[in-house]
């Protein structure tokens, strides 16, 4: 049931809430830096932007190991300590995305035109 409702939940999300109205604020350019990380086969990030993201996903699925342990045990610690990883690991990795789309929105005509709808 819990699969279930993770899956509804999935699908239901973006359906439910309006698009933004803005562009211009950490969370929308976190995603839209996530466009940009997923898409740097057909257009390179910087160097500096490489190895971060690859990292901080290793910290969240290290989390996640705790967390599967933490609770096939039924031990708190080792639930809250990995969740407290998945957390830290994912915030970060936004951050970083935030950067890498601030860094990259004026590089192609596809993201300019993202970038645009900054200006709405």
């Amino acid at each position: 049931m819990p699969v279930a409702i993770a899956l509804l939940w999935t699908w239901l999300n973006p359906r439910i809430f309006p698009a933004p109205r803005s562009f211009d604020h950490w969370t929308s350019e976190s995603v839209l830096g996530e466009r940009v990380w997923l898409n740097r086969d057909a257009v390179p990030v910087p160097a500096y932007h490489r190895k971060a993201p690859n990292v901080l996903s290793a910290v969240s699925g290290v989390g996640v190991l705790f967390v599967s342990w933490g609770v096939l045990t039924l031990e708190v610690w080792p639930t809250l300590f990995g969740a407290a990883l998945v957390y830290l690991g994912k915030l970060w990795f936004l951050d970083r995305m935030a950067w890498l789309w601030h860094d990259m929105r004026d590089t192609t005509e596809e993201y300019r035109g993202l970038a645009a709808h900054r200006e709405t």
